[in-house]
């Protein structure tokens, strides 16, 4: 029980950790959006074209889809949160060593995996520490950092890479470093736990895999994650191309776009329980598929904004809301790994948008 209990020095505090655990994870969803508006000017520089410079973003996304579990079964078992903190902290900083010195992209294209591999690391730890508030605000305010950096990154790289070019934008996620000492501290009140798990929970989860419930929640989220970070990708260039605007103004109308959405998402939050599961799975559904529509094919920049900002209010209130449903059919003890398969099916979606967003532009130009 002791173990368990929040110290009143702990709760007092809460506000302030928070803060600092929300400032530890924001970087790391800066690294998904921050590259967006200077993959052309990387793609110039690597000689390459736009579709292979989307891989530096792709890499990103696949790299926090290999960390997060890695870095939460190892470091985190072994060595607590201090463990992940420190592993995830020399993945930032080599993976972005090697983005700044890259001679050409597949150099480029390894940095950014390690580094959104450390960058997974920093925001499980972020969570982890966040989950010892038993009153559930400072998971809460990590949560809006995350989702703040996330839509922020457009602004973020395009001003960065105004300033210090390119490269600058794709190493974003060091900023998570500026922290790292205050969060050790704190980290330094949670013990490493031994490696108690069952041996049974090291088989295939099929359980869960065979779960209709769980099935139909992750592909909804496979699908509303794709489209968000396919549209990441290309609303701000569509904008661009609309208005003739630089990537400094357009990152900024973007970021606010998205950034709206977010926020608004909590009104889809507060209307779920009166819609019922079905008719959320379709408003979530419906909303992604107009939201591509208007950003891909609007002539106007309003809508394509719209498009971008309803496809984050979709997304950003389906991650809370599916969670639920993902694991409403399951027994509680499979909770935490149907959560985690649920989320990698997400962080596939990061992945999988920009690769797919940048593979239709080619094709619909050569076409």
């Amino acid at each position: 029980m002791t173990a368990l209990s929040t110290p009143p020095e702990a709760k007092e505090t809460a506000p302030r950790s928070g803060l600092l655990l929300a400032a530890l994870a924001a970087p790391a969803a800066m690294g998904v959006s921050g590259p967006s508006l200077a993959l052309p000017e990387a793609a110039r520089a690597l000689a390459v074209t736009p579709a292979a410079a989307a891989w530096l973003m792709t890499a990103f996304g696949l790299g926090m889809a290999i960390g997060t579990p890695l870095l939460s079964a190892t470091a985190g078992r072994r060595h607590g949160a201090a463990g992940v903190l420190r592993a995830a902290a020399a993945l930032v900083a080599l993976g972005a060593l090697l983005v700044l010195l890259a001679p050409n992209l597949p150099l480029a294209i390894g940095g950014r995996a390690l580094e959104a591999a450390g960058a997974a690391g920093l925001n499980v730890a972020a969570f982890q520490l966040a989950g010892r508030d038993p009153s559930g605000r400072t998971p809460g305010l990590v949560a809006i950092g995350s989702a703040a950096g996330g839509t922020a990154g457009l602004f973020a790289g395009a001003a960065v890479a105004g300033v210090f070019g390119w490269r600058g934008a794709l190493v974003l996620p060091l900023l998570g470093l500026l922290p790292l000492r205050p969060v050790l501290r704190l980290a330094g009140g949670e013990p490493a736990r031994a490696d108690d798990t069952p041996r049974t929970s090291a088989a295939l989860p099929l359980d869960i895999l065979r779960d209709r419930r769980f099935l139909a929640a992750a592909a909804l989220m496979l699908a509303l994650s794709t489209v968000n970070f396919a549209l990441l990708y290309a609303a701000p260039r569509r904008v661009a191309a609309l208005t003739g605007w630089g990537a400094v103004e357009t990152g900024a109308v973007a970021s606010v776009a998205a950034l709206t959405g977010a926020l608004l998402s909590w009104q889809l939050v507060r209307a779920a329980p009166a819609l019922g599961p079905a008719r959320l799975r379709v408003v979530l559904a419906l909303g992604s598929a107009v939201a591509l529509v208007l950003a891909v094919t609007a002539p106007w920049p309003a809508a394509v904004l719209l498009g971008s900002g309803t496809s984050a209010l979709v997304t950003a209130g389906g991650q809370g809301l599916l969670t639920g449903a993902a694991t409403g059919g399951l027994p509680e003890a499979r909770h935490g790994l149907a959560i985690s398969l649920f989320n990698l099916a997400f962080l596939i979606g990061v992945a999988a948008g920009p690769a797919l967003a940048a593979f239709a532009d080619q094709t619909v130009q050569f076409i």
